[in-house]
């Protein structure tokens, strides 16, 4: 598959752009074709003029375990898988026959699932969470988590930590701008309401300034909201700071809520709780715990959750829903293909305690680590981080700080379309390994890696 080297940089581009049309020749066309109907940002997500052309995403045909086939045949090594939802590859036997078993009953929205309560049980039991409340998105159980926050404090603003991501909706869409050596929060994009950020306090995450300001605000702060360990900078996993930081919140009387959309049942069966010996108030879950089914999971302790319901009561007494309640609502909440699925990845989880996540935690340490050996040795501009079984490429410090942002950006793009080209799919700059994913698999990524930092290295984009 290696392409033939041309002296020239733009003679490289023109030919490895044509090989690559040629093979994924009606991923492209479908996108011409649906772009006047569709909008979609994932068509332009890694959109560069000198790469235009190559510009589009791939279109999937159908999957199995570690691997996707695309519309043209070819055979991809899948490291995207979902974004983190997979945790057992593609359409595992135990979950498709949960589906098929509720979709032989029918998708009955109206009514109770059958099986909800013992979903929820199951994340209580894992998470040591009091109760549970099911969206459909994470994006919608960080939203629905901070309006429980706010409505048991009776307060307005929230802290949050630079880099982080914790979903779509305006509250939580701002970013840092450093003015006079202090972050201020600023909207992330167009159409964000300028007056949002005045209910985000935005700090540096990992700084020990950072506890000092939220203690200065203690008496304005409805919730501290964290991505334990963000995937934009998976090599930073301050455990000290998150104890510190549920030290202070806790005196404070500060709801923690932890977002954890990518680390929950991923990392460990308790999530990033129980890996970093953290208890959060209030945790939000989603991918993993839906088996590839739409889900989203708040979870916490009663006094907030409490506030969805009204609280416990019970028949034949004068018991009564007594907590304030706020609004909560979704016709897809607690879908009945979704519930299924997470019951059968629940008990499974529960089945093998933390023997999964170790043994995917173990695959991922040995593949960085071989990874990381070609690259100090061959002196080349990359590194690989880990946080347990996600891992993301990072270019070196010194190879930015030499070259202008547009050739960082071209050898970045570059490498991600050659990785492709052999068959890798990533997201964006890395990927999730799945307990699907075998030793030959491993093996296969590391030579695409190899044979694409030699074809780069060679055509004269990586020095």
């Amino acid at each position: 598959m290696t392409i033939k080297l041309q002296k020239s940089k733009t003679q490289y581009l023109e030919e490895f752009i044509q090989h690559y049309n040629q093979r994924t020749q009606t991923s492209k066309q479908v996108s011409t074709t649906i772009r006047p109907f569709l909008a979609d940002n994932k068509a332009v997500s890694l959109f560069s003029l000198p790469l235009k052309e190559i510009s589009y995403p791939i279109v999937g045909k159908r999957s199995c375990g570690s691997k996707i086939w695309d519309v043209d045949g070819n055979e991809y090594l899948d490291l995207i898988m979902g974004y983190g939802v997979n945790l057992f590859g593609h359409n595992p036997p135990f979950i498709k026959q949960a589906i098929e078993e509720q979709l032989a009953e029918g998708i009955h929205l109206g009514t109770q699932s059958e099986v909800v309560g013992e979903v929820a049980e199951l994340i209580c039991e894992l998470t040591q969470m009091e109760r549970v409340a099911f969206s459909n998105t994470g994006t919608e159980a960080v939203m629905t988590a901070i309006r429980l926050a706010r409505t048991v404090t009776n307060r307005n603003r929230i802290a949050l930590f630079s880099g982080s991501y914790h979903g779509h909706f305006d509250g939580t869409l701002v970013k840092a701008k450093g003015t006079n050596g202090r972050l201020n929060a600023v909207p992330m994009a167009p159409g964000i309401p300028p007056n949002i950020v005045n209910d985000v306090l935005i700090l540096e995450y990992g700084n020990l300034q950072s506890l000092d300001s939220i203690k200065n605000h203690d008496r304005e702060l409805a919730a501290v909201l964290v991505e334990p360990v963000q995937t934009s900078n998976l090599s930073l996993q301050p455990k000290e700071f998150l104890q510190q930081l549920r030290q202070l919140t806790q005196d404070a009387g500060i709801p923690l809520i932890f977002d954890e959309m990518v680390s929950g049942f991923r990392i460990h069966p308790g999530g990033a709780q129980a890996w970093f010996n953290v208890s959060a108030d209030i945790a939000t879950y989603g991918k993993v715990v839906g088996g590839g089914m739409p889900i989203g999971v708040i979870a916490g302790k009663g006094v907030y959750m409490d506030a969805i319901d009204g609280g416990m009561w019970n028949y034949g007494d004068s018991s009564y829903p007594q907590a304030q309640k706020t609004f909560f609502a979704g016709t897809y909440c607690k879908h009945p293909l979704a519930m299924a699925a997470a019951r059968a990845v629940l008990k499974r989880i529960k089945r093998h305690g933390f023997s999964i996540q170790q043994q995917l935690n173990q695959r991922t340490s040995e593949f960085v680590a071989t990874l990381n050996k070609y690259f100090i040795e061959g002196g080349l501009p990359f590194q690989v981080e880990k946080f347990g079984s996600v891992f993301g490429f990072i270019t070196s410090d010194s190879f930015v700080r030499a070259n202008d942002s547009n050739v960082t950006m071209m050898m970045q793009m570059l490498f991600y379309y050659n990785l492709l080209y052999r068959g890798i799919l990533l997201r964006g700059k890395g990927g999730f390994l799945s307990t699907a994913h075998t030793d030959d698999d491993m093996n296969f990524m590391i030579q695409a890696v190899k044979d694409s930092a030699n074809e780069l290295q060679a055509a004269g984009f990586i020095p």
